[in-house]
């Protein structure tokens, strides 16, 4: 059973020599706008092997040599693969680290005893207590000194360091906002050891690797970047979708103190390592027209003159030759003839992608548009991760076709009992204490009892405790019948509505258990019942740890497997992944963009609202102020602005669509 198919999606086929480069010639023509060295791999566990690679091979002569190798290391998520390649090597080839000394690069203050979000034990557990480091070589800040004590402690961490030579090598991942270890933006290269108050944004990146929920301490004694930077060898790690902004600042924009890592700029031997999804933005990458001579195909096209209108300001159509040539595109003159024959391609070809059938119409010439118009009606499955993606990401298109009379189903994947927040719980327990007063006389002993117990709980609570089996049920209840009146809502009747439950999801914490082969035969299952002419999934790929990634691997695993098992209904069936609220498919991969007037935009976010836990209090709402509803809103009317300014349509706001086809 295949359970990372979604790792085998390639949208945009990046020609190997745009991240790999044969020679030091074609590196320098393709790298020349990018201020640190970047090697760019195809995927995090290539990238890891290229560092341990590097790190081994100091660490072996080191000990031959009869000295120390000096590490700065980091906790972050990014590190994980690097740790696992190391720990693997020592275990299978004799890779010893008893001469490696280890400086833990911050660590959170303040701390008490009962602090169980420690970076050195995220460090112990990632990656020390499974090598042979001896445990005097290994120094960490103490989170847990007076205040008063701190400037004195920074300055005797950075005596330790002196005193064991400097550090060999600093190995740090990039956060969302440019830091590295906890130098938050305003950090100077002259920084050292220090006490700095952890932006909000580090803080829940911080608290989200820990995996329990317990937001770490407000403040964090971490190695400055004149530490970092005086460090012999400097590997920064960046894997993802999610850091691909903030990597491209790094590396192509000029040094500033608002993003620290853009520091490693000045550094004369700092090392970028990126899988091919953090480096998406990076010039050679998202537009390879302007370092080198391109091979062209449609989706390349397509994107070199979304950005050229957007560059000059244009719709499409009205695209010159000097337009063309004086923005590094004169290769496309010279393979479509003219500026007219590339603008009346492209324009066709977005046009195409746009519907407002999302089923297909029925008794109509369905040769240019996106979804076939038999069968008529579908039988329809939506996979929703939580239970509120589906209106999120497209609660437009999923209300069309239920109007356009197709069979729809909607299947909540997990329970989303974690991301209910315990005031909502109480909420209820208040409904249900006061319903069985009035109704039941105080007869019903099991509610009254299951009542004091949880409401004794809820009272007894400390941040970062994990819920009991009863309050996550109370939980998953919450947004079961949240999830029921958004499909009431959108007319779709309740025996077509389905949650899984998919038993990964149940670890009542922030970090799920790996996804298996129980998870696939509960969407298996389904799909054998239903036998579906079309699937929607979502297609958040970012994040390999995800739920939605997760889930996505199983509604796949699932297809994959009913296909094996030669199921009919797989030929008859097409797959169309969606966007979540937070990112919007990239032009020149969508295939099929269905519009929303104003009114239907309404009924979206009605539906969305629907999801009452899920407005301010939900707990994971992240450093976006915007609520769930808004950022849809937001994304979908985005997406319609930019087909208009192309000049292709006006519409309020439009759900977009890449159709996944089996392997």
């Amino acid at each position: 059973m295949n359970l990372t198919i979604s790792s085998q999606i390639v949208l945009n086929k990046v020609p190997t020599k745009l991240f790999r480069p044969a020679t030091a010639v074609d590196r320098s023509e393709i790298t020349r706008m990018e201020k640190v060295p970047t090697d760019i791999f195809a995927s995090a566990d290539e990238g890891a092997r290229f560092i341990a690679d590097a790190l081994e091979k100091e660490i072996r002569q080191r000990q031959e040599q009869g000295k120390t190798f000096v590490m700065a290391l980091g906790t972050g998520n990014s590190l994980i693969p690097v740790y696992n390649e190391l720990i693997r090597r020592h275990r299978e080839e004799k890779l010893s680290f008893n001469h490696v000394v280890v400086f833990n690069a911050y660590e959170f203050f303040p701390l008490t005893p009962e602090n169980n979000s420690r970076s050195i034990n995220q460090l112990n557990e990632r990656f020390l207590r499974h090598v042979d480091i001896p445990q005097q070589n290994i120094f960490s800040p103490d989170g847990s000194i007076a205040q008063d004590s701190v400037m004195d402690h920074c300055r005797q961490y950075e005596q330790a360091i002196a005193h064991c030579g400097g550090l060999d090598v600093a190995l740090l991942g990039i956060g969302r906002i440019g830091n590295l270890a906890a130098n938050e933006p305003g950090s100077t290269p002259t920084s050292t050891s220090r006490l700095i108050l952890i932006e909000q944004t580090t803080r829940e990146e911080m608290s989200m690797s820990f995996g329990t929920g317990e937001q770490v301490p407000p403040c964090s004694i971490t190695i400055g970047m004149a530490t970092i930077l005086a460090a012999k060898r400097i590997f920064l790690t960046a894997w993802g979708e999610g850091k691909a902004d903030i990597l491209r600042k790094t590396i192509e924009e000029p040094i500033t103190s608002d993003i620290p890592a853009s520091f490693l700029q000045a550094h004369n031997n700092a090392q970028v390592v990126a899988d091919l999804a953090a480096a998406s933005r990076l010039t050679r990458i998202v537009h390879p027209w302007l370092v080198t001579s391109c091979k062209w195909d449609d989706k390349l096209v397509r994107s070199a003159l979304v950005w050229l209108c957007q560059v000059t300001g244009k719709p499409i159509l009205k695209l010159t030759n000097k337009d063309y040539n004086g923005n590094g595109l004169s290769e496309l003159l010279a393979l479509y003839g003219s500026a007219y024959n590339a603008n009346i391609k492209i324009f066709n070809d977005l046009q195409h992608t746009i519907t407002g059938w999302p089923g297909g119409k029925p008794n109509d010439d369905d040769k240019y548009r996106p979804e076939r118009a038999l069968p008529f009606p579908k039988r329809v499955v939506v996979f929703s991760p939580h239970p509120d993606d589906d209106v999120i990401s497209m609660g437009g298109t999923l209300r069309r076709l239920v109007q356009q009379g197709h069979e729809v189903h909607v299947a909540y994947e997990t329970s989303g009992n974690i991301a209910v927040g315990d005031e909502e719980v109480a909420r209820f327990m208040h409904f249900i204490n006061g319903f069985n007063q009035l109704f039941a006389q105080d007869a019903d002993m099991v509610i009254k009892d299951k009542y004091k117990e949880i409401k004794q709980f809820l009272a007894q609570k400390q941040e970062g405790d994990l819920d009991t089996r009863d309050v996550l049920t109370i939980k998953g209840l919450i947004r079961r019948g949240e999830a029921r009146t958004a499909c009431t809502f959108n007319n779709i009747p309740l025996d077509r509505v389905h949650f899984l439950d998919l038993p990964f999801y149940e670890s009542g914490r922030i970090e799920k258990k790996p996804m298996g082969e129980a998870d696939v035969r509960i969407i298996q299952q389904l799909l054998a019942e239903v036998k579906p002419h079309q699937i929607y999934v979502a297609g958040d790929l970012a994040d390999p740890h995800g739920t939605h990634r997760k889930c996505t691997d199983a509604v796949l695993a699932a297809i994959d497997e009913e296909k094996k098992a030669k199921a009919e209904w797989v030929g008859d069936c097409r797959i169309w992944m969606y966007r979540g609220a937070w990112a919007e498919w990239e032009i020149e991969n969508i295939e099929m963009c269905v519009p929303m007037s104003p009114e239907e935009l309404r009924a979206k976010r009605y539906s969305i609202l629907k999801h009452q836990s899920q407005m301010e209090s939900a707990p994971f709402l992240g450093n976006d102020e915007r609520l769930f509803w808004q950022r849809a809103e937001d994304r979908n009317r985005a997406t319609a602005k930019l087909y208009d300014d192309l000049g292709l349509a006006c519409y309020e706001a439009m759900e977009a669509f890449v159709e996944y086809i089996p392997i």
